[in-house]
């Protein structure tokens, strides 16, 4: 697939990605729109995402994402869903679906594509490391470079999870060659925390629990202690990653309540347990060590339901 072939009679393109952004979300889309603006100035482009959390507001032209989800396009001649199917766009989606071309970026294994052009690519580490593939690289900059090389960077836990292949780290060689500060970036994105986000981390940590004979492990937030902390969900960001670090654990859980009776889970593994199975039975998805879900019940109910399924993985004995 090729940007450039598909967006050389349009006029306008719309940009979007999946509710909740992450790193991977926020710097594919960003780059995206950096690369479009660049090197076709005529076209009226248009990225449209939720708020962005605090840790990524290093990202370029930030004040042109639009959040509102407003606009007074009544159909785009090229729409990109990048980093997921169209089905959480959120209200993107409306956007996606009246575009005359539609295009469909992502490395999620449960998406089967959703555009009239798609590129999925599961082993892929992420959507960025898909976006460079179809750009030109001589037509990217450092700034282009910069926000695919952060959306590898978290979507690859810096290039320590499974999905880092020969072929990401030789993107990511690439990319640093254009010559932006991947130290701080990466000391930025995913180290830097604010006051309120180690206030919060070390709440989660000392609250949490090992069972399973110290093989996995689980913290859960409540909406009660996210308003005491006045903390939003990106602040709670890294947690299941520093849960798992753990010595002894094979798998992590986090949770934190979204509503009533109604929990966001993130679930991380060293390898024994495909977190992404777990995750797509409760209507989830990921990858087979970061997978997550949203879960309705009791806290215990939830632990409940994850840990029979974390359990049989450990012993070999679901696939």
């Amino acid at each position: 697939m090729r940007i450039d072939e598909l967006v050389k009679d349009a006029k306008t393109v719309g940009i979007s990605g999946h509710v909740r952004p992450d790193g991977d979300c926020i710097g594919s889309n960003i780059a995206l729109y950096l690369y479009l603006k660049k090197n076709y100035p005529q076209i009226r482009v248009d990225v449209f995402l939720e708020k962005i959390p605090q840790s990524y507001r290093i990202v370029q032209e930030i004040d042109a994402v639009n959040s509102e989800f407003k606009t007074d396009v009544d159909s785009y001649d090229v729409f990109f869903s990048l980093d997921c199917g169209k089905e959480r766009l959120g209200d993107a989606e409306k956007f996606f679906d009246a575009a005359k071309k539609k295009v469909n970026i992502d490395h999620h294994v449960s998406n089967e594509g959703t555009g009239d052009e798609n590129y999925i690519v599961p082993k892929a580490s992420s959507a960025s490391e898909l976006v460079y593939n179809c750009l030109d690289q001589e037509k990217i900059d450092a700034d282009i470079a910069k926000m695919l090389y952060m959306g590898m960077v978290t979507d690859t836990g810096v290039f320590k999870y499974s999905n880092t292949s020969p072929e990401t780290m030789r993107i990511a060689a690439d990319l640093i060659s254009y010559g932006f500060d991947f130290g701080e970036l990466i000391d930025h994105v995913f180290y830097e925390k604010t006051y309120v986000q180690n206030q919060i981390l070390g709440r989660a940590l000392l609250e949490s629990m090992i069972f399973m004979d110290g093989e996995c492990i689980v913290s859960v937030v409540s909406r009660q202690t996210m308003d005491f902390y006045m903390a939003e969900s990106s602040d709670l960001e890294g947690i299941v990653s520093q849960l798992l670090l753990t010595s002894g654990t094979e798998c992590a859980i986090f949770m934190y309540e979204i509503g009533s009776l109604e929990y966001k889970v993130s679930l991380r593994s060293k390898g024994k347990v495909d977190v992404a199975k777990i995750a797509e039975i409760f209507g989830g998805g990921g990858h087979a060590r970061a997978a997550g879900c949203t879960m309705n019940g009791t806290q215990h109910d939830i632990i409940n339901s994850l840990s029979g399924y974390i359990e049989r993985s450990l012993k070999g004995v679901f696939s």
